[in-house]
């Protein structure tokens, strides 16, 4: 289902303290979930914003730092490997959306959050499928989340090169399952996610 299919948009609330919050790095086997929270200034509108996955490398890195520069607050939070395995994707996703809530100056008054599920934050809100395509507060923290976590796979690929991350950025490509099987995983990899476990139960 397309953003453009669904129904419009009803937001109950009508203050200028709304945080659109999404996440970045559920399907990845390597490194942190990274959740951003993001208010908007209506007084300093952002063009272009748009749901991370559609838009070039360099536009988002772009607009990113627009967005830092002309929000009125936003936050950028994650959740380790090591909770991942603990917690589990889903339980870790809205972790660190709630780390990404609870760093906003000033606090958000309501939330807007991408997916079809409240992270269980005390503050009010609703979920929006597809919300990073249908409210540009959700766009803007798709953008910061992903920005963030792509430095962070550009980074571990610098530290650890062999496995290709400042390419498929963690996801399970081929190159990357290859990669698993032929150099072992590392610290960073989370080791609940089947291909890792695969690899850990063959030392």
């Amino acid at each position: 289902m397309s953003a453009k299919s669904l129904p419009p948009l009803h937001i109950d609330y009508q203050g200028e303290r709304l945080a659109g919050v999404d996440e970045v790095g559920r399907g990845p086997l390597v490194g942190a979930v990274v959740a951003a929270a993001v208010i908007l200034d209506p007084a300093r509108p952002i063009e272009g914003l748009n749901d991370s996955k559609t838009l070039t490398a360099r536009r988002r890195e772009a607009l990113d730092t627009e967005i830092r520069d002309r929000a009125l607050a936003f936050c950028v939070a994650e959740a380790s490997p090591l909770e991942v395995d603990r917690l589990n994707i889903y339980h870790a996703t809205h972790l660190a959306m709630r780390r990404a809530i609870d760093g906003l100056a000033p606090e958000a008054e309501y939330l807007l959050v991408d997916g079809n599920r409240l992270p269980g934050h005390h503050l009010p809100g609703q979920p929006v499928v597809k919300g990073d395509a249908r409210h540009p507060a959700i766009a803007a923290a798709s953008i910061l989340a992903k920005v963030a976590r792509d430095a962070q796979m550009v980074n571990l690929d610098a530290r650890h090169p062999g496995y290709g991350f400042a390419r498929h950025k963690g996801y399970p490509t081929k190159e990357h399952l290859a990669a698993l099987e032929r150099l072992g995983p590392l610290p960073e990899h989370r080791r609940s996610f089947a291909p890792v476990k695969k690899q850990l139960d063959l030392l």
